[in-house]
């Protein structure tokens, strides 16, 4: 069996690579035929650096990821699929992977064409919204997830929802090497004719050493030979930021106490064999944690495998590893209650010996080799049971099960009785920002599309306030205001076209599926005052949103010439733009493609099916099969972005994509089936739907299952966290089209071309 493994490793000092190489190690231990680390399988390992030279890394390392590059988690899942790994081990904790929280690593697994199996260091209890999104997503694709502790499990299963029997425990591994009878540690300076407490690791502020400090003096006047080793270098990520600011402050504390004596710092990276040997020297081994927040702890469990006398405060690790009298606990800063323990033990050697024994006989089966045959174990079922075709499967299934339940929490809670409130911070509406007609001419479409499903009560209330603000911001000469403020002021004397075309657009859908005579009659009013300025627009996108509302209005009323001439006049400026700049590798309608993009063959899919001009239709389905090529073709939905635009023959911009461009995709595609009933559009149009649910660049959902809002866009480095209305809009349209179009196909399936439309 080879293996794969994500993570730090040596020469960077970080507590996760020294337990990957551990790891690596104690499972070709269980192989005595293998020479080396490069037989067993090779590491993939994460940078803190730019320079890809920053380690000299050994032979079994054979590829680099630097953290805050995006594109090398891709590069890295295609060297793992095509190597001759049977199965992917990967580290995880908070802080060693690039983008928001470390979400960078969610592509790179999502990619993998192995088993995957994750051992999660952290875990935390309350996990901010992309935290908990990427545990449940290194859940969802992995085999199997281990931890090492039963706090662990519970709350992966309580606050993460991750299935139990997904969830392994296998403890931290030790150290298999028993202590020196002639320990050289002992003659150190610190040790010699001295008691000594030990904390070694890396150095920060959260290790709660001060309270060791703090105890010595109660303990140095009771036991004067005592001394307080503390072993390890300060934490990179301090060295940078404060330097050895934390270790001169123990210094001075320890001054101040009388006690600069009795304290001594041993700064260094020690080997494996060199800890024991300190941890086996000491009398009583000490982790002064200040808070509960550590689910797992290595130099708790190597202090274990020693043998050691162990005193620690009760963070979640301690509280399980040091029962059944393993060792000894106080609370959290409590220097009084640490030197009252120390003092006792010191003075009762019986006890302390004790301590000693307990810990040691736990550590037996702790010791890496025991350790490693359990994830061979794992290893070797995770294969067996791994069938890459269901992995394909599973995320090609055209399922409405899979979607969340409609809600429209949200919109609520972003409309009040003057319309929809354009943004929001998090899941708050942002007032100050007011109100914008693009978004109400949107949440009209919504609330319609919602009341037409199943009638609901709470979308038919909500279609006169979006009905009255389009109607509100209506010039005497038909044109529209597009932003007024909170207090109503009009920000703007002529809106964009854009916001003309998508509120026609919302008319003409109005007109078509009237929920009363009345709301028809009233968009009537106000769609044809606006008609003298279709012919005025110069911009396609803001022509292709007339376009798709006059073709909704000819739905119901096909008799109307007038309206049928100006279709075709909005439509020809789209093909002259295409016929201008259209070549055998750009099937586009301009040199570049910006923002909305799929709005442009959408219009003429409506516009073909009222006209049957078989050349529009030819344009409209070589562009939506040019997009389909540039966004679709990786397997999801990766639309332009908006940080700069896709100019022919330059890049493509990956970030910020926009959920608009989502919900334009999947309206296209869903426009696209009703005209020529092919399945595949169903496919393609539930692919860009997924884009909401995950199924995108960095495999974050934007959808928010707990404020039922959508978040603003995805950034290069995760999400903007965002709930506006634009985009839990385009969500809730996206997501009532989808099922409208299950609907369709179901019923066509069953009655064929007998079955009329579903509006």
């Amino acid at each position: 069996m080879k293996i794969a493994y994500i993570s730090t490793y040596p020469p960077r000092e970080c507590g996760l690579a020294t337990f990957n190489q551990n790891l690596m190690r104690a499972i070709n231990a269980n192989f005595p035929d293998r020479k080396s680390l490069v037989d067993s399988g090779f590491v993939v390992a994460l940078n803190d650096s730019e320079n890809l030279q920053e380690y000299e890394y050994p032979a079994e390392v054979k590829y680099v990821i630097r953290q805050d590059h995006q594109k090398d988690y891709i590069r890295a899942a295609g060297y793992i699929n095509t190597s001759n790994a049977d199965v992917c081990i990967m580290e995880h904790e908070f802080g060693i992977y690039g983008g928001e929280s470390g979400i960078y690593i969610l592509p790179l697994i999502n990619r993998l064409e192995k088993p995957l199996i994750s051992i999660l260091h952290t875990i935390l209890k309350d996990p901010s919204y992309v935290q908990r999104i990427i545990i449940r997503e290194i859940a969802e694709q992995s085999s199997k997830i281990i931890v090492m502790s039963q706090r662990a499990v519970k709350f992966l299963t309580t606050i993460y929802g991750i299935p139990a029997e997904k969830i392994q425990i296998i403890e931290h591994g030790v150290p298999d090497v028993e202590p020196l009878v002639d320990n050289p540690v002992k003659n150190l300076s610190s040790f010699k004719n001295r008691r000594v407490l030990l904390t070694f690791g890396l150095l920060s502020r959260n290790k709660g050493l001060e309270t060791v400090v703090k105890a010595l003096p109660a303990i140095v006047a009771k036991h004067p030979d005592v001394m307080y080793v503390v072993l390890g270098n300060t934490h990179p990520g301090v060295i940078k930021s404060s330097g050895e600011e934390y270790r001169d402050h123990l210094k001075t504390l320890a001054a101040q106490l009388g006690v600069s004596n009795n304290l001594s710092f041993i700064n260094k990276f020690v080997s494996e064999d060199e800890l024991v040997n300190y941890l086996t020297a000491a009398e009583i081994y000490v982790t002064p944690y200040l808070n509960e927040a550590q689910i797992t702890s290595g130099t708790l469990s190597y202090a274990i495998g020693a043998g050691a006398a162990i005193v620690s405060t009760p963070y979640w690790h301690a509280t399980e590893l040091l029962a059944n009298n393993r060792g000894k606990l106080f609370e959290f800063k409590n220097a009084e209650a640490l030197a009252d323990i120390v003092i006792e033990l010191l003075d009762q050697d019986r006890v302390l010996k004790e301590l000693k024994e307990n810990a040691y006989q736990y550590g037996l089966h702790l010791r890496w080799p025991v350790i490693g045959a359990e994830y061979i174990k794992t290893a070797q079922e995770a294969t067996v049971a791994f069938d890459f075709s269901d992995k394909i499967l599973k995320n090609s299934i055209v399922d409405p099960e899979t979607l969340p339940k409609f809600s429209l929490t949200h919109v609520l809670r972003l409309t009040d009785d003057t319309g929809i409130v354009q943004h929001a911070k998090y899941g708050i509406p942002n007032l100050k920002e007011g109100y914008c007609l693009d978004d109400n001419a949107r949440a009209l479409i919504m609330a319609l599309m919602a009341y037409q499903r199943n009638k609901s009560r709470e979308a038919f209330e909500l279609l006169p306030i979006y009905l009255s603000y389009i109607h509100y911001m209506q010039r005497d000469d038909g044109n529209f205001r597009n932003f007024l403020s909170f207090d109503r002021r009009y920000l703007d004397e002529v809106g964009s076209e854009d916001s003309f075309g998508r509120t026609v657009w919302a008319l003409g859908h109005l007109i078509g599926c009237a929920a009363t005579n009345s709301y028809r009659e009233f968009a009537m009013e106000i769609f044809h005052k606006s008609v003298p300025h279709f012919t005025t627009l110069k911009h396609l996108r803001g022509m292709a949103n007339t376009i798709i509302g006059i073709s909704l209005y000819l739905k119901v009323f096909p008799a109307d010439e007038g309206m049928q001439r100006l279709l075709t006049q909005l439509t020809q400026p789209l093909i002259d733009a295409y016929e201008n700049t259209q070549s055998a590798d750009w099937q586009w309608f301009e040199e570049k493609m910006t923002y909305d993009n799929a709005i442009l063959p959408l219009a003429l899919l409506h516009s073909c099916e009222i006209t049957g001009n078989e050349q529009v239709k030819k344009i409209a389905m070589n562009t939506m099969a040019f997009l389909d090529k540039l966004t679709l073709s990786n397997g999801y939905l990766s639309p332009v972005g908006n940080d700069g635009w896709y100019y022919r023959g330059g890049s493509f911009p990956t970030f910020d994509q926009q959920a608009i461009e989502t919900m334009a995709m999947v309206l296209m595609h869903f426009q696209a089936y009703q005209i020529f009933r092919i399945p595949q559009y169903i496919e393609k149009m539930f692919l860009s739907y997924k884009w909401f649910l995950g199924e995108n660049t960095l495999r974050a959902p934007l959808y928010d299952h707990e404020t039922k809002g959508c978040c603003d866009g995805l950034l290069p480095t995760g999400i903007n966290r965002n709930q506006g209305a634009e985009s839990t809009l385009a969500y809730l349209i996206s997501h009532l089209t989808v099922l409208k179009a299950f609907e369709l196909e179901y019923e066509y399936n069953k009655y064929g071309n007998q079955k009329m439309e579903i509006c």
